[in-house]
């Protein structure tokens, strides 16, 4: 092989590397283009009123999904999740932290809908569905990401934000309720405060006082470490450094007489069954 031919091979070798490789949207773009971040660009707000009208048309008050009506008229879905792509990374990093962890999460369940309706016949199960957490990709911020990515390399890891476990929506039961409506930078304290209620009180704490037993959704057993860094307690409740720092962070959502029970520590701790059904009408 001549030298010359040598050279072309390094180059697309180099190419093809930098397009498969997984980076934050923070890396994802050169020196050059952020040295020339359009100042009106990159405060463009992200567009999320074709998805409102989504959570509108097809959710009820209880958070289930008319899937069957959705797959049926998917075009305002499938182009609102087509919108994700087009956004460029300077005006992701131009948002807030509260701006990009709300389009984060609407991100996440927009997709999961998305996965869904894209079944015929539709599975009774998310889990039902091969690679859709792991394999199934979507363009968001110019970059190819799956749910799990979505999820765990960017929004646990970039943000110490443990009520995104009350927003992201698996598409069961037992997740917590697809809200009615989407998840802005503005209203998102507010937001997550009102799902960690509402996920508490369907599928997340049974508090057995007969039993003297605590039981939790297993979302917290499965991410338990998420709010150890701001909840973490050592002299009160019960149950392991996660459980303890789980049961911190529930006690700021239940009635004093919940609190106090839960502050005391003395009572057993379980896990309710996740039922993994689709959480349809």
């Amino acid at each position: 092989m001549k030298v010359h031919d040598w050279g072309v091979l390094v180059v697309a070798i180099a190419l093809l590397s930098s397009c498969t490789s997984s980076r934050p949207f923070a890396q994802s773009q050169s020196r050059e283009s952020s040295a020339q971040v359009s100042t009106v660009a990159a405060s463009t707000p992200f567009n999320d009123a074709p998805y409102a009208t989504v959570l509108k048309t097809y959710v009820n008050e209880q958070g289930l999904v008319n899937y069957s009506a959705l797959q049926a008229n998917p075009g305002l879905l499938k182009n609102f999740n087509a919108s994700f792509g087009k956004v460029s990374p300077n005006t992701y990093q131009a948002w807030s932290e509260a701006e990009k962890i709300a389009f984060l999460i609407n991100a996440y369940n927009a997709f999961t809908l998305e996965s869904i309706i894209d079944q015929k016949p539709l599975k009774k199960s998310i889990r039902e569905i091969p690679g859709v957490w792991k394999g199934r990709r979507f363009l968001i911020v110019g970059e190819s990401r799956t749910l799990d990515e979505i999820e765990h390399s960017i929004l646990r890891k970039e943000f110490n934000e443990p009520r995104i476990h009350a927003a992201l929506v698996c598409a069961a039961i037992s997740c917590p309720p697809l809200r009615t409506e989407p998840y802005t930078g503005e209203k998102l304290n507010s937001q997550l405060d009102d799902q960690v209620q509402k996920w508490l009180s369907s599928h997340g704490l049974k508090i057995d006082r007969s039993q003297n037993r605590v039981e939790l959704s297993a979302i917290f057993k499965w991410f338990g470490e998420d709010w150890q860094k701001t909840y973490a307690v050592k002299d009160k409740f019960t149950g392991n450094e996660k459980e303890r720092a789980v049961l911190n962070f529930v006690s700021h959502y239940v009635n004093a007489d919940n609190r106090d029970y839960l502050t005391q520590g003395n009572y057993k701790i379980g896990y309710l069954d996740y039922n993994w059904a689709l959480n349809s009408q």
